[in-house]
């Protein structure tokens, strides 16, 4: 009887302990939200009410005001629901005056549909130039998917764009990050754009953007601030660097030249390098060497083959001087049943790695069937002799990581040898394939049960203690760590 007394004399301000939290954590939390929830708890509390015009950081997304669930596809139509609510936000947050500091960085992911960017532009614009908005994250969607865009639709999408830019050049002055979609760019100066008038443009990302019947797209900017360049499903006939003095970062996600696909020149800064692509029938490989024939930075390098061949040609000492400073290298997407010793030609080359992460392709998925080869073509295990290229130097090889693992021959010999080359190594760590949801579609059981055994995951203590046993098999001496993960 007394503890229901105490319940029902409990102060107001008890039962709501988080309004009781600072301005500064509360808005903390509410920064985590995105901007219709943080407008709402306005509602549930005069406490709030104000909070989310004091949001230093902001982010206004198109989608945010979609239905729940979102529509698939994305009509019109519902993109210009989806943009009237933006605007009535935009509005909101930027027209009125705003008496603490100014946004230090405002995300704005918008439809170019109708007329809405005929508000958008001049909000934004005023709140720039009156210094409300310090910082601009633009991005433009499209959401057409690449195979459903023929060229007039990306060169409608770029006429708009250059439009909204050409109309609002203040929005230009103040981007550090622009995200563009289904753009082509042949009647379009966007060098200019991107590196004369974005003076402060630090990331690109573009995905199915292209300069107009494969042609090549060569980037010359020894101003320019871009230290981040990510591409997907850019129809480049070829992506010449020939000057980015501040590019740190560079991903490129699947190209359908057949040849060597970029080149660099001078790009000093460039540390990390993430290639990304499932080769065609018609892919002739490359020299990873003559892409990184310029460039002495790269510390982390990623190569994806997405489970078909491999589009590089196996080189050796050719690399050295790339592999300089190399202190990861990741080889992805390696079909299950590709011989694995050719990578130990890259570690020779690149005795600085510390870390070398290997994920390995298997897809029951996909069907080899006759319609697959004649896109891909068939795959090829690649062929090198572990002895045509050995280094003098000690390796530094400190882990390695296989995602993907089972106790396969292929496997097992290529870490063997590893292990017998790398005197500074500690660890291996095993894990499990990536899920697939297509893959759990064709069947109830998890992938890995529907696997020969031999192409499984080891689980449980029993079967992992028994891939460690025939792994370190006549190694008494060896002390490396052997762990499995997921």
């Amino acid at each position: 009887m007394e503890l229901n007394n105490n319940k029902h004399n409990h102060k107001p301000e008890d039962e709501d302990r988080l309004s009781m939290l600072t301005d500064d954590i509360l808005l903390s939390i509410l920064g985590a939200l995105d901007i219709t929830t943080s407008v709402r708890t306005g509602i549930l509390s005069t406490r709030w009410k104000h909070l989310p015009w004091l949001l230093r950081e902001l982010t206004i997304d198109c989608k945010d005001f979609l239905s729940i669930p979102h529509p698939n596809p994305i009509e019109v139509e519902h993109m210009d629901k989806a943009m009237a609510s933006l605007t009535k936000a935009a509005r909101s947050f930027l027209a009125v005056p705003r008496s603490e500091a100014a946004i230090t960085r405002l995300q704005l992911k918008l439809y170019l549909v109708n007329n809405y960017s005929d508000v958008i532009g001049p909000l934004v614009s005023q709140a720039i130039d009156s210094g409300k908005v310090e910082d601009l994250d633009l991005a433009i969607i499209d959401e057409k998917l690449p195979d459903d865009c023929y060229n007039e639709d990306m060169v409608r999408q770029a006429h708009s764009v250059d439009g909204f830019f050409s109309a609002h050049p203040s929005v230009l002055h103040c981007l550090s990050r622009l995200s563009l979609y289904n753009i082509c760019f042949s009647d379009w100066d966007i060098h200019h754009l991107l590196f004369d008038c974005c003076k402060q443009l630090k990331h690109l990302y573009l995905s199915n953007c292209d300069a107009g019947g494969l042609s090549a797209w060569k980037i010359h900017a020894p101003d320019s601030k871009l230290t981040v360049l990510e591409l997907r499903l850019c129809c480049l006939g070829k992506l010449e660097v020939s000057c980015l003095p501040k590019l740190e970062r560079l991903c490129w996600d699947s190209w359908i030249c057949p040849y060597t696909p970029l080149s660099f020149d001078v790009v000093p800064s460039l540390k990390e390098l993430n290639l990304i692509c499932i080769a065609m029938v018609d892919h002739q490989g490359f020299k990873l060497s003559k892409v990184l024939k310029d460039t002495t930075s790269v510390e982390n390098l990623t190569l994806n083959f997405q489970g078909e061949k491999i589009w590089i040609k196996l080189e050796g000492k050719q690399l050295c001087t790339a592999f300089n400073k190399l202190r990861k290298l990741s080889l992805h997407g390696i079909f299950v049943e590709f011989d694995l010793l050719w990578m130990i030609v890259l570690l020779e080359a690149a005795p600085t790695i510390g870390i070398f992460d290997i994920e390995i392709w298997e897809h029951p998925c996909i069907v080899d069937n006759e319609e697959r080869r004649q896109i891909f073509g068939d795959r090829t295990s690649p062929s090198c002799k572990v002895s045509e290229f050995k280094s003098c130097k000690e390796w530094l090889l400190r882990e390695v990581q296989i995602t993907g693992f089972s106790p396969m021959e292929q496997q097992m010999v290529f870490l063997r040898a590893v292990i017998g080359r790398a005197t500074n190594l500690q660890r291996i760590v095993l894990n499990d394939y990536q899920t697939c949801d297509y893959c759990d579609e064709i069947g109830a059981l998890p992938r890995s049960e529907r696997l020969p055994a031999e192409r499984a995951f080891p689980k449980g203590k029993c079967e992992q203690d028994l891939a460690v046993e025939q792994l370190i098999r006549d190694m008494p001496e060896c002390n490396v760590k052997i762990t499995f993960g997921n």
